[in-house]
């Protein structure tokens, strides 16, 4: 399933949400190459994602992880590691992985700021982002593998919207086969049901046998996200903006 859009509209024009996307892009683009070439697209994950191993120390110098066809990264000391908790957010594996990240932060992502306010929004956004790092490195300390993608942040502001926008109807494809349908889902329910998943995925990883069956996918950046969004939301939202925001709803669903 996959979200298209909410009945939310805003009040103000989400500037913020388009220069986060707008940056986002970018990256991928200019630094990453979009993908198209695999030695670029390597070098950026190697060097500017997050190796929980290289910030704590635990990874020993010179460990290699294997990243494609005669391609592996290196665990490093090099000063940069101390920012790619926040260079990782900018980064992405694939295409998927961009455009799977950015739907998200489309539809939830505007309404979020609209009750925040711009500045607001771009530190709560960071901050639900390095304490979804944070998750990831408390579970694996000494883990060599590069971690990016803005799926953490982006966690946080989809908790912050289930606790200010619970009820609003979200558009969600529903693609299975040849069996493809639109439905109108609670905004509760659609993302209650993906942390669920989520909570699914990543408990194999507290097994002390093998925490590293989730497939490759930072499941508890993802829970640390969305759970600092539910938390930290209302010591960032704007009640002005965000009172202005519900009278137009009500207004809204009376004229309906």
């Amino acid at each position: 399933m996959f979200p298209l859009s909410d009945e939310n509209p805003t009040v103000r024009t989400p500037i913020a949400t388009y220069a986060l996307i707008a940056a986002i892009v970018a990256v991928w683009v200019l630094v990453q190459g979009a993908g198209l070439n695999q030695e670029s697209l390597a070098a950026s994950v190697c060097n500017l994602g997050m190796v929980p191993g290289e910030l704590t120390g635990r990874a020993p110098l010179g460990t290699q992880v294997p990243i494609g066809p005669n391609m592996a990264c290196v665990v490093d000391d090099w000063a940069i590691n101390t920012w790619t908790p926040v260079t990782s957010m900018f980064l992405h594996g694939g295409w998927g992985h961009l455009i799977g990240n950015l739907l998200f932060f489309w539809v939830f992502g505007n309404n979020v700021e609209d009750s925040m306010g711009r500045m607001r929004f771009v530190v709560f956004y960071l901050l639900c982002g390095l304490i979804a790092a944070g998750s990831h490195v408390m579970l694996d300390p000494g883990s060599p593998v590069p971690t990016v993608g803005a799926s953490g942040a982006i966690s946080g502001v989809l908790g912050a919207y289930l606790i200010l926008y619970p009820n609003v109807r979200v558009k969600m494809l529903f693609w299975f086969l040849l069996f493809i349908r639109v439905f109108r889902v609670p905004a509760w329910a659609v993302l209650l049901w993906w942390f669920f998943w989520q909570v699914v995925a990543g408990l194999p990883q507290l097994m002390t046998l093998d925490n590293k069956v989730s497939g490759g996918v930072a499941v508890w950046a993802h829970i640390g996200g969305f759970v600092a969004g539910v938390v930290l939301v209302k010591l960032f939202v704007n009640e002005d903006l965000h009172r202005r925001r519900l009278a137009m709803n009500e207004a809204r669903d009376v004229f309906a």
